[in-house]
């Protein structure tokens, strides 16, 4: 079956068998070797993806499901070296063996940029890849940084409120 999608912003066309998991052709038939396999089961994070700017596992999505869809891995999170997620990971000195980073990354950048102040509750929540070195608390820091470093959004009146004015009166 010929499956045609965009990886990290180039379109793809690959004649794959459709239950094929995602990671296997990420990994074995495009060479994007980023993408860790963990557990097989979708259980562990460390196969991490983005599917139209959703963390999904790679290992139990099969290639049938992105056709037409666009998807992201850690090699086309940014065009131009590391993003700001990548430095806090490193400033905060997150990974110790590392294998489970690139999925870490991967959820923690599809969880940022739809909840780009969160809380403490909000990460604990929302980070659910498993880290067997323990450094959860090296992973929140790095992601309260890049949200503390973030600018805050324009305040939005609410909807009741009348607009401001945006011209000066005319004399």
């Amino acid at each position: 079956m010929t499956i045609q999608f965009t990886l990290n912003g180039a379109k793809q066309s690959l004649d794959l068998d459709p239950n094929m998991p995602l990671l296997w052709a990420l990994r074995d038939v495009l060479n994007l070797t980023g993408t860790k396999f963990g557990c097989g089961i979708g259980q562990c994070g460390a196969c991490t993806v983005h599917l139209n700017g959703i963390a999904v596992r790679s290992c139990s999505m099969p290639v049938a499901g992105i056709a037409n869809q666009t998807i992201t891995t850690i090699e086309g999170l940014s065009a131009e070296g590391l993003t700001p997620l990548q430095e806090a990971w490193v400033e905060t000195d997150v990974p110790q063996c590392g294998y489970c980073q690139v999925g870490q990354i991967m959820t923690a950048a599809a969880f940022l940029k739809n909840t780009p102040k969160p809380s403490d509750e909000d990460i604990d929540a929302n980070m659910n890849n498993l880290c067997r070195c323990g450094t959860y608390n090296r992973i929140r820091d790095a992601i309260k940084k890049v949200a503390q470093a973030q600018p805050h959004p324009p305040a939005q009146p609410a909807a009741d409120q009348p607009q401001a004015e945006t011209e000066e009166p005319k004399p």
